[in-house]
């Protein structure tokens, strides 16, 4: 089914409902916001709302809530201005409101990304191009439902600052107040991470390092349930000989790069050079810390874990790998990231991620799994369900889990040439929500 949406507002402005003081009108980028790419973050949640005739409520609802709680998120109104500050001008947030000639349950039973795209009130990875920091869309369907379409750039924070955001605006559109939300700290980041002032492109680095267009990428969703990943979770186990118990992701992750590298060996002629298998994951820094940082810690909080597996190796325990990867972002890599003596590192990883040459292959995880996703409640109830699109990077797997918290929802991104499942796609087919 196509669906067609009909633009209700566009280029409209929400602008916070009280001026930032001057002394918060620049905020400097933290080192880690320097080097994190200029791309927008996009969530879209999904609501059940009950009733098509009060659509103008909850849109004055959601305006007014987002106007107050920028009062508290300022820097979203803002403008960044090259990669050194946001200039929180109170300019405000892009808002675009949509009617949709669909019914949600088509949406969320059978989900389609070019479909889901149509959601969101820019394009994504024209990050770059846009001196934006946070755009809206909120999409009302024929049959009550309403989708709230959220895009923050990159640039001023990870997606646990986004997801943070969303909850902080809804506690606001139902409590009608930003009094009960307590007051991100912006400037910590940048204090804790000074920016570089060091010219980073001259270390061979780039922010927009591996991005690529939407035309190149496809992107599609794998459901594993409950048995499935219990099944993985059995499996990893038997053939780990130092993970007793890995976890969900643990497990799930290590079974997609083994069929990440099965597919890509099947397409190496016969006696070409062996190639070398890397996997990356996103580290999130603000439990690594010491002491730890409070998960509502607004910024770019996130490095990278760099897995190697070379072809003649024999230990072929997946698990442990990963898992010893991810140990190695302990808090003295991020005392070392803080002090300066690790930004070398940290851009070495980053750069190792796309700098194979032809003879290494990435395969890149992000797990969302724990965020708090699905606490999302503008007053109409909890979503029915979350979700984020396509992002501009081939060979990516960003991990969701399901509304009931039992399953994972695998968002795949590659190459349109490539084995889009990787071999999974035929052992979960993807279910009704």
């Amino acid at each position: 089914m196509v669906l067609k949406l009909e633009l209700l507002s566009k280029e409209m402005m929400i602008k916070p409902s009280s001026p930032t003081p001057p002394h918060l009108k620049t905020l400097k980028l933290s080192f880690l916001d320097q080097t994190s790419p200029p791309f927008f973050a996009p969530f879209i949640f999904f609501f059940h709302h009950g009733t098509t005739d009060d659509h103008g409520r909850s849109s004055q609802l959601l305006k007014q809530s987002l106007s107050k709680v920028l009062t508290l998120f300022y820097p979203l109104a803002g403008r960044i201005k090259g990669n050194d500050f946001v200039d929180c001008s109170d300019d405000g947030a892009l808002w675009v409101e949509a009617r949709v000639h669909g019914f949600l349950k088509d949406v969320v039973e059978n989900p389609l990304m070019e479909e889901l795209e149509k959601f969101l009130p820019l394009e994504p990875h024209n990050g770059d191009d846009s001196k934006l920091m946070l755009a809206v869309q909120v999409n009302y369907f024929l049959d009550g439902g309403i989708g709230v379409a959220v895009c923050v750039s990159h640039k001023i924070g990870d997606a646990f600052s986004v997801v943070n955001f969303v909850n902080a605006w809804a506690v606001t559109a139902r409590e009608g107040d930003a009094a009960v939300i307590s007051p991100p700290n912006f400037g910590l980041v940048s204090s804790l991470f000074p920016p570089t002032t060091e010219d980073l492109t001259g270390s061979g680095f780039s922010s927009t390092l591996g991005m690529t267009t939407r035309e190149k990428i496809v992107t599609r969703r794998v459901v594993f349930d409950k048995q499935n990943l219990a099944a993985l979770k059995k499996s990893a186990a038997a053939e780990s000989s130092r993970v007793g118990n890995p976890t969900r992701v643990e497990a799930l992750s290590a079974f997609l790069w083994k069929r990440f590298r099965e597919a890509s060996r099947k397409k190496t002629p016969h006696g070409s050079v062996k190639k070398t298998f890397r996997a990356t994951q996103n580290v999130n820094l603000r439990a690594r810390m010491n002491p730890p940082l409070p998960d509502a810690t607004f910024g770019n909080l996130w490095s990278l874990a760099n897995t190697t597996e070379k072809p003649s190796e024999t230990d072929d325990d997946l698990v442990f790998q990963l898992r010893t990867s991810i140990r190695e972002i302990n808090a003295e890599y991020v005392e070392a990231l803080q002090n300066g003596k690790g930004h070398s590192e940290h851009l070495r990883k980053w750069h190792e991620r796309f700098s194979g040459e032809g003879e290494a292959e990435f395969l890149e995880f992000t797990s969302v799994c724990r965020f708090p996703i699905y606490e999302v409640d503008f007053g109409w109830g909890k979503p029915v369900w979350a979700c984020i699109t396509t992002f501009p990077y081939k060979n990516l797997v960003i991990l969701m889990s399901t509304k009931c918290g039992d399953g994972i929802e695998a968002w795949i991104n590659t190459g349109e040439e490539d084995d889009i499942y990787m071999g999974a796609g035929s052992l979960t087919p993807t279910p009704k929500l």
